[in-house]
């Protein structure tokens, strides 16, 4: 492309459409960037940086429902000052609370991208690229390769690999898949941010924090950051045309590597029930998820109030899924291949208090914790 292109990114005023957008701004590799999403950026719980990013002349924001074919549609029309089509799309929308019905995932999965797919065909866009998620993938105690065994273990993965497959069947569309792992970094607050918030809580509360399962379980991981600078690599090139690429550190990140750094960050003691106690507890999952956040809401709530906090989206509450003793483990070796290097190739205990002082910064999360 001798001019730069111009980027919709559709459900911008997410964790990684609002840091994608950023990484695009910064680095001026975007001619035009619009950013689509049912949220506006006035309750998404922007920082600094990321609202500079929005307010700027070379972004705009467009409010759509995609579920919805003329608000999709109307996402897609053409820059209002120059005409000009998109020429990259990269779809970063989705349902992704977990334990909702199937139906909720088949609409604000299934339904939303082949819509944004269809229309990305429809624009004749010089590619579409479509964030989906690594537990398509068969848990295994080995790193799963892009061509292994398809075997989805999440609601959101099982509409992910529809959407990967229904992909292939639309003409005219130029696309690239890309399969995330724990995505972690600035603006994170489903992923790793609750574990975070877990450990702070166990400081407030001076006791051991004891988590199901053990240590071994994997829990593959990679830096918002990394899939930005992947995914707009991947975008430009020719050769990843109808390619699923796996976007993941070199972390070989388990459960027990990710609580160290949180003892090492909240000084707190770490312990685990085991396979035999986790397994018994997996026989009542509803009575166990709703003990661990009784035991973690109300200490939440009052660390919250102590420090002047009245509202803040951020939770310990974890949902069962998050609980499965199921292994998130990919293999990054055909991005390697392609020519990709890794920002971040470890998770550290900066790059977690980074994320933390963001949101002290931002007076939603309770700055006592890391005193």
């Amino acid at each position: 492309m001798s001019e730069k292109p111009t980027v919709l990114i559709l459900g911008g005023c997410g964790f990684i459409g609002r840091n994608l957008a950023t990484y695009l701004l910064d680095n001026e590799l975007a001619q035009e960037i619009r950013l689509a999403d049912k949220t506006p950026p006035q309750m998404a719980w922007l920082n600094e940086e990321q609202t500079r990013v929005f307010e700027s002349d070379r972004v705009e924001f467009c409010s759509a429902n995609l579920i919805n074919a003329a608000s999709c549609k109307a996402a897609f029309a053409p820059h209002p000052t120059t005409g000009r089509a998109w020429d990259i799309v990269i779809n970063c929308a989705a349902e992704t609370r977990a334990n909702q019905d199937d139906a909720v995932y088949k609409e604000g999965i299934l339904k939303l991208s082949l819509n944004c797919a269809n229309e990305a065909a429809n624009q004749r866009a010089k590619r579409y690229v479509e964030l989906s998620s690594g537990c398509v993938n068969s848990s295994e105690k080995t790193p799963l390769k892009e061509d292994c065994k398809s075997d989805p273990w999440t609601g959101v993965a099982k509409q992910k690999l529809k959407v990967e497959k229904e992909l292939a069947n639309i003409d005219d569309l130029s696309y690239t898949v890309v399969r995330l792992p724990v995505v972690y970094g600035i603006g994170d607050k489903r992923y790793l941010m609750p574990r975070i918030i877990i450990a702070a809580i166990y400081k407030y509360l001076n006791e051991t924090m004891k988590l199901l399962w053990n240590d071994a379980m994997r829990l593959n991981t990679v830096h918002v950051s990394d899939v930005c600078a992947a995914v707009w690599q991947l975008a430009q090139s020719p050769k990843t045309a109808g390619q699923i690429y796996n976007i993941c550190d070199d972390s070989a990140s388990t459960q027990g590597t990710i609580s160290n750094l949180l003892v090492d960050i909240f000084d707190i003691n770490l312990d685990f029930f085991g396979l035999v106690m986790s397994n018994l507890a997996k026989l009542y999952p509803t009575d166990t998820v709703s003990e661990i956040n009784d035991k973690h809401m109300a200490p939440w709530a009052e660390i919250c109030q102590r420090n002047g906090i009245d509202n803040t989206p951020l939770t310990p509450y974890l949902d069962e899924e998050q609980l499965q003793h199921k292994h998130l483990y990919l293999d990054n070796t055909k991005l390697k291949d392609f020519g990709y290097v890794l920002k971040h190739p470890k998770v550290t205990r900066e790059l977690l208090m980074e994320m933390i002082n963001d949101y002290v910064k931002q007076q939603l999360f309770p700055k006592s914790l890391v005193l």
